[in-house]
């Protein structure tokens, strides 16, 4: 997931609102840009399935609290309009409240990245083709920490995420704290530790995180 400086446009009385959740251009605390045209594919397949994008409450995969009506890339972005669910959802009630209020204006996207190149001399990672999954709702859109941001494109990278990092994103998915205590050092600490034995230990660790997980109920994130 990734987070952008953004704010909500405007915010109807009957729960519509619009806004960028992407820009183009911008090198970000992660020294990656999202190019023109990186989300175009995805809302091409998106359109063609007839499916919304859904509009979650904070990345939580189990709030969602609307529908994205319209998804579209300009000049500058990412950009779209969408409607929170108030009169079903009591999430969405509150949420419309909070930015009515201006206590949370941020937007913020979940994607997968399918292709992006790197600058070896510069170290910026342009991602030039995403699949978008979700669009939320976020309180702090340009927070300093990465939560569930960092161990997925950590993981996407090839490299794994620190234990705080890693017990963030358990936090932020809905694991309770004993589960996410079990599960990152039952699991993920004997990895690390493997890493700086070499490849034939590597993949013990593999098989404790994979062992570690099985024994709980993982939140899906994303579509």
């Amino acid at each position: 997931m990734r987070d952008f400086d953004l704010q909500v446009k405007a915010v109807g009385d009957d729960g519509t609102f619009s806004g960028y959740g992407s820009v183009f251009g911008v090198v970000d605390s992660y020294k990656e840009i999202v190019a023109p045209g990186a989300f175009a594919e995805s809302l091409k397949e998106l359109a063609a399935k007839g499916r919304p994008v859904p509009v979650l409450w904070m990345h939580r995969a189990d709030q969602p609290i609307g529908i994205w009506g319209k998804l579209e890339e300009d000049e500058k972005g990412l950009i779209g309009s969408g409607t929170l669910l108030i009169s079903d959802v009591s999430q969405a009630r509150e949420a419309h409240a909070l930015m009515k209020a201006r206590a949370v204006t941020g937007l913020s996207i979940g994607y997968w990245v399918r292709e992006s190149s790197y600058d070896e001399k510069t170290g910026i990672r342009t991602l030039t083709k995403l699949e978008l999954v979700e669009v939320s709702l976020v309180t702090f859109p340009a927070n300093d920490e990465a939560r569930v941001e960092a161990v997925k494109f950590k993981l996407a990278h090839g490299q794994l995420p620190s234990l705080p990092e890693f017990e963030s994103y358990l936090r932020e998915v809905g694991f309770s704290k004993s589960q996410r205590v079990a599960i990152a050092n039952h699991g993920l600490a004997y990895l690390l530790r493997s890493e700086s034995e070499g490849a034939a230990t590597q993949s013990e660790g593999l098989k404790s995180l994979s062992d570690t997980l099985a024994g709980f109920s993982l939140p899906k994130i994303g579509a």
